[in-house]
């Protein structure tokens, strides 16, 4: 209760003090409003630069190397085999 009391005196001194000095109220605004537009828009370049940063590493890491492929066609066969023989020995002992 001793909040809302306060807040209520605290919001009504302020919109006396803005309606007794408006003139420099508005000067205030006047200074505040180019200042955090400033900051935002270096908060948003900033950010797109970060942006574009993780976008280029993922198209970086994404691209297949044609010269670096470990994927050949024995390798294939060799892992198809590998994983034929685990579902047989997994069938095996799912029987015992």
């Amino acid at each position: 209760m001793k909040t809302l009391i306060g807040g209520a005196i605290a919001a009504f001194l302020g919109l006396i003090g803005i309606v007794a000095w408006f003139p420099q109220f508005l000067t205030v605004i006047a200074g505040t409003i180019p200042v955090m537009l400033l900051l935002g828009g270096a908060l948003a370049i900033y950010l797109g630069i970060d942006e574009l940063k993780d976008t280029w590493k993922q198209e970086e890491s994404t691209e297949p190397d044609a010269a670096s492929d470990p994927a050949s066609d024995e390798d294939v066969e060799k892992y198809k085999q590998e994983i034929s023989e685990l579902k047989n020995e997994i069938e095996t002992l799912k029987t015992k």
